[in-house]
Formats: C-alpha cells, structure tokens, sequence
C-alpha cells in the first residue's frame, strides 16, 4: 500500500522533468517529508485549460486532495479511506473505474514509508498473544535519484451545499494506484533488514517510468484493455530501502531530518 511518502521537490524541478506547461504560483506547495491521506499534493496531468480558445490537453501542475472522493459521493467523507487502487481491479471498481478511463495523473515523489514488523512477532500478533511491537519504518526510493513517479487517478466532486462562486464548491482529489511488490532484490539493501521489497511490504505504489508518463496522461486513451497494459510493474532492481527514524510515524513530525538513514534499526523496532 502507500499511506505515507515525501515529496521536496520544487515546482520549478517538477516542471523540468515533467515538461509542465501550466502551474500557479499561488498553488504551490511547499516541501513535505511527511505527507499523509487528506493532505494536499502536487499531480502532474494533462487536461485542457479552463475557458482556453482550444481544448488541447495542456500538461499542468496542479494541487489535489490526497483521498479520491468519487463524483457521485453524498459526501467527501469517505475520502480518507480510498487513497490507493489496486491496479488489478481499478478499471472494474465503481469508484475508481470512471476516472482510469479519462483522468490519470502522476503524484511526484521522492519516496515513500513503509512500516515492518518481524514475521514471528507479526503471526503472535495476529494471533493476539503478544502486544502490539514497535514498527520500524523504512523509506523506500529509486537507487539513481530519480523522482518516484506514482501512478495516480484524479476526480471532482461538487459539494451541492455551497453556490457555485464558493472557493470550495469543488474538490479535486486522487488516489495512488498499488501493485504486487516485488520479490526480486533491492538495488541497495540494508545490512541487516529486508532484501526485497516484498520483505517489507506485499504491496507497493506502482511506479511510472519516464516512457510511459506520456502514454498515462493522454485523455485521449479511453480503452481499458490499452491502459491496463500501462499498469504492468516497472522493471526490477531500480529501488533502494533503508530503515530512518521512527519520528516519521507521528504525522506532526516533518523535515528532512525524517529521510536520514540510519546504520541500523532503532532500538526497540523490529525486522
């Protein structure tokens, strides 16, 4: 799953590597090395501006509510809970299908958290007869430094209780789109932790890699046997995991001091 990541990277950064033709100033956000659900983040989509004299997609950086709230919803309140889709079923889920056809987008990362608990200790705990152990969070990124291109998908709802000029008469939220993780070995590993990313976790956000950004951002692809294929995992061996303080696992905690790697697991945390 993806319940936690960081993203620093600068507006100006995300409009290079992403070609981003439109952004406001106004919008942006500043570095966030705890975002968690219902948080404002950065997406990157095409879509055509707003009262433009053509309707061409334009690529945007634009600022969403982290928790798809689908249009069709009562209410946003159930936001908070569909912050990932599962890749093997979005195209067939009610709340995510509509917007797999036609509203994709990419949530820029530089990673994301992830939570471990020793195999043994995780079995007595389903089993009840342990207390709960202390997790050891391990930050999950691409070993060269690139972004972390997280599949997304992005929807509006209108809130039917506000006039139509009310600043928050819309919302505009998404959602990460998981997979499988993978079992082949990290590209860097910790010493003495997990070798896989399946060691950590069963489930991952599917990465996109720079040669299909393009082909998962085109409204023009509607077909859903098409944009299945795009779903497929990245190749293996381009991640790096190591274990970072257990500060991240409190939300108020922000800062880069949360990304430092540490030589070995807190004591206390478990593998």
């Amino acid at each position: 799953m993806c319940g936690r990541y960081a993203a620093s990277r600068s507006p100006e950064d995300l409009a290079g590597i992403f070609g981003i033709e439109k952004w406001e100033p106004q919008e942006s956000l500043e570095p966030d090395y705890n975002v968690a659900p219902t948080k404002e983040v950065h997406a990157v989509l095409d879509r055509a501006l707003k009262d433009a004299d053509d309707d061409r997609p334009v690529r945007q950086l634009r600022t969403l509510k982290w928790g798809l709230v689908p249009s069709w919803a009562r209410t946003p309140e159930g936001g908070a809970r569909m912050i990932n889709a599962r890749a093997e079923t979005v195209h067939e889920k009610p709340s995510y299908r509509r917007a797999f056809s036609t509203r994709r987008c990419i949530l820029p990362a530089d990673g994301y958290y992830e939570w471990v608990t020793g195999t043994q200790e995780r079995e007595l705990e389903v089993e009840g007869k342990k207390k709960r152990p202390r997790k050891q969070p391990y930050f999950v990124t691409p070993a060269d430094g690139s972004v972390f291109a997280m599949a997304g998908l992005y929807e509006f709802w209108r809130d039917r209780t506000l006039p139509d000029d009310h600043p928050r008469a819309w919302w505009v939220t998404c959602s990460v789109i998981t997979t499988e993780a993978e079992t082949d070995p990290l590209a860097v590993a910790p010493a003495d932790g997990p070798r896989s990313l399946a060691d950590i976790h069963p489930r991952m956000p599917l990465m996109l890699t720079p040669d299909r950004w393009d082909a998962w951002l085109d409204p023009a692809r509607t077909d859903v046997e098409d944009l299945r294929a795009l779903l497929a995992p990245p190749p293996p061996g381009l991640m790096r995991a190591y274990p970072v303080p257990t500060a991240v696992s409190n939300v108020r905690n922000n800062g880069p001091e949360l990304l430092k790697e540490l030589d070995a697991p807190e004591e206390g945390t478990l593998f």
